[in-house]
């Protein structure tokens, strides 16, 4: 029996998705299992399974954002009537009859251009006019019956604007092959003028320029969406501190044997536990209200081909560097293959942005709405410091806090990084 393919609810957050493309035609046979259709929703990109075996009978909906359970495709057998379904999607999809196509409209095609060699349709008049005046009239556009050219076009191209020409550059022009009325100056054109029009013109032919055009992705237009959201919601000041990473660094060496981790990880670990003292900056603004949590979502800014995600990890502060490390690991794998669940992008309370290893030594991170905070990590570079009234050099890492200034003044986001630097210059204080 015949039955709805519908848009599938995944994820507790997800109220719709956008179809982006079938991986079947209408007609195929489809296996429970097998791949039918892929779903953008909130930036990843999900591939949809049969849940029954048949064959497509029809494709209602494609490249278009509809919400969960809606009907965009049916399935069946190959000779069983569906009528009743695609009456039923009509109504529910707002289409007034689904099994009507309308054969496409011819479009209209403009008036073939002139070719070489064919009849111009000009008087005998005209065309003596035209060679008394010195007018190519292949290069008159005709106004006349059918496009006919008429003495007044000869008049009127022969009477358009002279440019003022130097006698010399008006020669070179013609040794050049150069036409002079293409030149714009609004005084006399020169010699020096017809040069450079002509070798502006041959380094055009051999870099043979082009602008290409490309619809943005809906991954990239929620992107672009909530970027400008984030910028226009919240008034955010920059802070930059600058941190030791000696010790972060003996620390990964040591652990290295047993666990790789990387900074990032070991960021989330302390940044997670330093946020508990400074629940502002874990906070959510809703209204006049100020949501405070003793527990921190860290999100983990990840970079893919076509724009960026950030993946959280759900209750940062209980858990340990290794468990940490690992799922870390694991959300930016599965963000590269577009594999991530719609609930692991969703429920942040802050954010982590690393640019170090693109060597960035500042950078203005732009707020993960609607948390009011995030923090950008710079590149670790060997500088001279000054210790104990001694030059030194050491590595050092430059953090940039953005913060949402109707939450956090800046007293607070300088103390926040103050008791992260002194944290992350001192690991070991978090066994205390």
């Amino acid at each position: 029996m015949a039955e709805f393919i519908v848009m599938p609810k995944m994820g507790l957050t997800m109220t719709k998705g956008m179809l982006t493309n079938w991986r079947k035609k209408e007609g195929d046979l489809v296996n429970k299992g097998d791949i039918l259709f892929d779903v953008e929703t909130d930036k990843i990109t999900n591939k949809v399974e049969a849940q029954r075996s048949g064959v497509l009978r029809k494709i209602l909906v494609d490249k278009e954002t509809v919400n969960v359970f809606t009907p965009v495709g049916i399935i069946g057998t190959a000779d069983e009537d569906i009528s009743e379904l695609l009456k039923e999607a009509a109504k529910e999809l707002g289409k007034e009859d689904i099994q009507t196509v309308e054969a496409p409209k011819e479009a209209e095609k403009p008036a073939p251009a002139r070719q070489g060699g064919e009849r111009v349709k000009i008087s005998p008049r005209a065309k003596k006019i035209a060679k008394d005046l010195n007018v190519d009239y292949n290069l008159v556009t005709g106004t006349g019956p059918d496009g006919a050219i008429t003495e007044e076009d000869i008049r009127k191209f022969a009477e358009g604007p002279k440019a003022k020409v130097s006698p010399t550059a008006a020669v070179l022009a013609d040794q050049l092959g150069v036409d002079i009325h293409k030149i714009e100056k609004d005084n006399r054109i020169m010699k020096a003028d017809v040069i450079k029009y002509k070798i502006d013109e041959s380094l055009a032919k051999y870099a043979e320029p082009r602008e290409d055009r490309q619809p943005m992705s809906n991954m990239r237009k929620i992107i672009a969406e909530r970027m400008l959201h984030s910028v226009q919601t919240s008034p955010t000041v920059t802070y930059n501190i600058k941190v030791d990473t000696s010790a972060m660094k003996r620390l990964r060496d040591e652990l290295m044997d047993k666990l790789k981790v990387s900074y990032t990880d070991m960021l989330v670990k302390i940044v997670s536990h330093v946020l508990l003292d400074f629940p502002l900056l874990n906070s959510t603004l809703d209204g006049n209200e100020i949501i405070t949590r003793n527990y921190v979502n860290m999100g983990v800014a990840v970079a893919l081909p076509a724009g960026l995600v950030v993946p959280v990890i759900k209750f940062a502060n209980v858990k340990g560097l290794k468990e940490i490390s690992s799922e870390i690991k694991n959300l930016s794998e599965r963000a590269k293959t577009n594999d991530l669940l719609p609930d692991e992008l969703t429920g942040g309370t802050f954010t982590i942005s690393n640019l170090g290893m693109f060597g960035i030594e500042s950078f203005t991170p732009i707020i993960n709405q609607p948390e009011v905070a995030i923090l950008g990590v710079n590149a670790i570079n060997k500088e001279s410091v000054v210790v104990n009234d001694e030059l030194v050099i050491k590595p050092m890492m430059n953090l940039s806090l953005t913060a949402d200034h109707r939450v956090v003044d800046g007293a607070v986001a300088a103390e926040f990084l103050a008791k992260l630097k002194e944290y992350l210059e001192k690991p070991g204080l978090l066994l205390l």
